[in-house]
């Protein structure tokens, strides 16, 4: 069974967060590298610049931005690369997904970890 959550990089470094691996573009503000304790930073799994920008982080806008993401990330190499690595290493290893967005409910992990379950569901046959 894969093991892949979410967390703001703010929150504190727990022991049992797994591989923690950042999904921002940019690197977040007031963030030391040591203090990270990453175990990889996939910024090109993140959604492009464009889409990033025009989204804003305004929750009227969600709805389309994450249809949007969900193309980039189904349908571009890079992405599509990605998303098969975190899935192979979320069975072996809990995984952290770390953003810096400071809404919890609209921003592009919730649809990066929906899709990476539905890619693990889809290795599974469920």
């Amino acid at each position: 069974m894969a093991a892949i959550f979410i967390k703001r990089i703010y929150d504190p470094f727990e022991e049992d967060d797994g591989s923690r691996v950042l999904i921002d573009r940019l690197w977040p503000r007031g963030i030391k590298k040591e203090d990270a304790r990453l175990s990889a930073w996939e910024k090109d799994i993140a959604p492009s610049s464009e889409l990033r920008k025009a989204f804003n982080h305004k929750p009227e806008l969600f709805n389309e931005f994450r249809e949007k993401y969900l193309i980039e990330l189904r349908t571009q190499e890079d992405k599509i690369r990605k998303i098969e690595e975190l899935a192979s290493m979320s069975k072996v290893n809990k995984v952290t997904l770390l953003y810096a967005a400071k809404d919890p409910i609209h921003n592009h992990a919730r649809v990066l970890c929906e899709e990476l379950m539905r890619k693990v569901n889809q290795r599974e046959g469920t």
